[in-house]
């Protein structure tokens, strides 16, 4: 089974991603912990592919992770995506939440990056919340045109809207 776990940031990728991989006995893998580096700089995609590609290659996998860029490498041989669309308020609501969180507890996000989230990178050009609300409704037109998209016919779309849908997903597996 190969999962990929797609929704906005703070939508619960990782948590969902990871309560399945161990509902259903497979690995769970962060896109994010693939992708960033130390200090928070980004590796060249043709390291990332590689890394990706590491992942994907295996039998069995549930992926968090967007990165449209990757789509062609995660979704070759994948069986389902689930993408996780709560609302905007929810969303919004959860990124400002989670961000404050890891600003105060100042909490490493992956092993060995040293990175770390911080109150003057939730108020910069770079904050996660200002990604949030940028790229809401661009991530829900993009997951509806795909999901429609005649390239991924052997692709399962599972569109869970609600936490009470996500967890009822949960329990059935």
């Amino acid at each position: 089974m190969k999962i990929n776990i797609v929704g906005t940031s703070a939508s619960g990728k990782s948590t969902f991603g990871k309560q399945l991989a161990e509902k259903i006995g497979v690995p769970f893998f962060e896109m994010d912990a693939i992708f960033w580096e130390p200090n928070w700089t980004e590796p060249p995609d043709e390291v990332f592919f590689k890394r990706l590609e590491a992942v994907t290659t295996q039998p069995n996998w549930v992926l968090d992770g967007n990165y449209t860029r990757t789509i062609p490498i995660k979704w070759q041989n994948i069986d389902t995506v689930i993408w996780l669309d709560f609302s905007f308020s929810r969303t919004l609501y959860q990124s400002l939440s989670r961000a404050i969180n890891r600003s105060y507890t100042k909490k490493e996000l992956w092993p060995n990056t040293g990175n770390r989230e911080s109150f003057k990178k939730m108020f910069s050009a770079d904050s996660v919340v200002l990604w949030c609300i940028r790229n809401y409704s661009k991530n829900k037109k993009k997951y509806v045109s795909v999901m429609h998209d005649p390239t991924y016919a052997h692709i399962q779309f599972v569109r869970l809207t609600t936490p009470t849908q996500a967890a009822d997903y949960l329990r059935q597996c």
